[in-house]
């Protein structure tokens, strides 16, 4: 048997302690590597919860699951303020409430799928989505003659399967960003603070249909946010069309479009053209916003002539080292004094 062998066998644990070690640092290296998170960042299905938007502008939506009551409250005073909002209905809330329903879209606001019994979607299987999702578009679509190409999940639930099923029906999944939390039964003037406290440019904020102070609190929000600069729109007015990416935050994004340009040395000028905007996406009968990176010329600026380096400056004379002094001489130890042992 080898030395090797030898020492393996004696030190085993201790060998077995050390392969362990290195085998959980070869894990948390892999776990927390730069490209295998942004890999696996990147295969993350999200909704859309707010969009980048250059202007100032916001979309109110509304969820419709129960209840009727304040329905024509809402719709007189976003008609007042001169808004359209989104509205997700809830397919039973179709069949109960069809005369709401074609209300809404009378007035100009947009009538949209929030599942066909406000099912937990996160549990069903891709045929079961389509299913639901189907038989709620086929019921607004009977009564509104416009089929949804949106969708919010009941109670803000998605995984994967969720996102990608519903983009597979030409339909995007959208969330929120800010929560009115109307819902809770909070005041109006709570409901107001929340929303004005947190809205942004490109934001999509919550509200419900039937919430106990949602009616008391709208105008004072609309008011507010007209006053501040922002305009209204319906959410799939809100949206971004063409070349789009959704960041880790759920919001939608113009996709970066890549220009190169090469400068030729002492070539006066050098001409290059930005790529082209992709083909937008399919029309959805709204008002569409222009994709940024149309074909556009740019010029690069010529290379400026070069100017001589300038004449070096000698290095000044060294400094000898000084003449290093010599170690003293050792002193040597003292004799050790042997101690007798005791007796």
């Amino acid at each position: 048997m080898s030395k090797f062998a030898v020492y393996l066998k004696k030190h085993r644990g201790a060998v077995s302690g050390i392969a362990l070690v290195l085998l959980v640092a070869a894990i948390f290296w892999v776990v927390n590597s730069p490209a295998v998170v942004g890999a696996a960042a990147s295969k993350r299905s999200l909704p859309i919860y707010s969009v980048e938007r250059p202007d100032k502008t916001v979309a109110i939506s509304f969820d419709a699951a129960w209840g009727n009551e304040d329905t024509q409250s809402l719709i007189d005073t976003l008609k007042k303020y001169s808004v359209n909002a989104t509205f997700f209905v809830v397919g039973a809330w179709v069949d109960k409430y069809p005369d709401s329903v074609k209300a809404l879209a009378d007035a100009g606001n947009e009538v949209m799928n929030h599942s066909d019994d406000h099912a937990h979607f996160a549990k069903l299987s891709a045929d079961e989505i389509k299913k639901n999702i189907n038989a709620c578009s086929d019921k607004i679509e009977a009564v509104t003659g416009v089929r949804p190409t949106l969708f919010r999940c009941p109670y803000g639930e998605y995984n994967d399967n969720v996102v990608d099923t519903v983009s597979s029906m030409n339909m995007k999944t959208i969330q929120w960003d800010v929560d009115s939390l109307d819902w809770k039964g909070i005041s109006a003037d709570e409901i107001t603070q929340r929303v004005l406290k947190n809205v942004k440019s490109g934001s999509i904020i919550l509200f419900h249909n039937a919430a106990e102070n949602t009616p008391a609190a709208l105008p004072g929000i609309l008011e507010a946010l007209q006053k501040d600069g922002y305009t209204i729109v319906p959410i799939s007015k809100l949206l971004l069309e063409g070349d789009c990416t959704i960041d880790n935050t759920g919001r939608q994004c113009p996709a970066m479009s890549a220009t190169s340009v090469e400068l030729v040395p002492e070539t006066p000028a050098a001409s290059t053209t930005a790529a082209p905007g992709t083909t937008a996406a399919p029309d959805t009968g709204t008002t569409a916003i222009p994709s940024p990176g149309a074909t556009a010329a740019t010029t690069a600026a010529p290379s400026p002539v070069k100017t001589p380096c300038p004449t070096a400056t000698p290095c000044p004379t060294k400094t000898p080292c000084p003449t290093k002094t010599p170690c003293p001489t050792k002193t040597p130890c003292p004799t050790k004094t042997v101690i007798a042992p005791v007796e």
